[in-house]
């Protein structure tokens, strides 16, 4: 199995197919998000360090989130491969982590990128849900994604709401950010040859993306 990126929009379902993907080969999905929190979770000395400066709105440097990252890719359960979601999210990380993966004796992988139009991304967005009460996410948009009961969380069977961030403004305002970050990513894996693209459109459901994404893994 292929250590794996991903690369997606806002609103294209990257956390989905990471949970698919992982589920079905028994890799780890690896979210940068996460191995902050974790890190900060543990207590250590350097969890303090990153809680201190994530408390005044800093950015994280590249070197510590690297050194995570190498921790987290040398434990036993990414022997098969893994599923990066995060990271890389600048050409400079990018090519960080190609060297990362030559110090480790490692291959990139494949980078599967994840494409929406913009409104379709838009419309799924303000369709999110979330259960007031243990935080399950739902779209009215996405058929696999619905709740069983219009309104209602399947699991614990409380109220849905919309998303607070999910405005028309503050979604396309992060939707631009993301085009212009991860186009020079996206061109740098395209130009190395290890880029695949996945088109997601609207009647697309979840296992349509997610068997696209198995084709490319079955065939690369």
């Amino acid at each position: 199995m292929k250590n794996i990126i991903l690369i997606a929009p806002p609103a294209a379902g990257k956390g989905t197919q990471s949970k698919m993907i992982s589920a079905l080969y028994n890799i780890p999905h690896i979210s940068t998000g996460d191995l902050l929190r974790d890190e900060v979770s543990s207590g250590s000395s350097m969890g303090e360090y990153l809680k201190s400066i994530m408390d005044q709105g800093g950015l994280i440097s590249d070197d510590v989130i690297v050194n995570l990252l190498r921790n987290r890719i040398q434990q036993v359960d990414c022997n098969n491969g893994y599923i990066l979601d995060g990271f890389p999210r600048t050409l400079e990380q990018a090519k960080v982590y190609e060297n990362l993966m030559k110090e480790q004796g490692l291959d990139e992988g494949i980078v599967i990128h994840m494409d929406i139009d913009q409104n379709l991304a838009l419309k799924r967005s303000l369709d999110r849900l979330v259960c007031s009460s243990c935080g399950a996410s739902y779209n009215k948009s996405v058929p696999a994604l619905s709740p069983k009961i219009d309104g209602f969380c399947d699991k614990c069977g409380h109220t849905l709401a919309t998303r607070s961030d999910d405005s028309e403004e503050t979604f396309n305002a992060r939707f631009v950010t993301y085009v212009k970050e991860a186009t020079p990513i996206i061109d740098y894996y395209r130009e190395k040859g290890i880029l695949k693209d996945i088109i997601v459109g609207e009647l697309d459901s979840a296992e349509d993306i997610f068997n696209k994404i198995k084709k490319i893994l079955e065939n690369n």
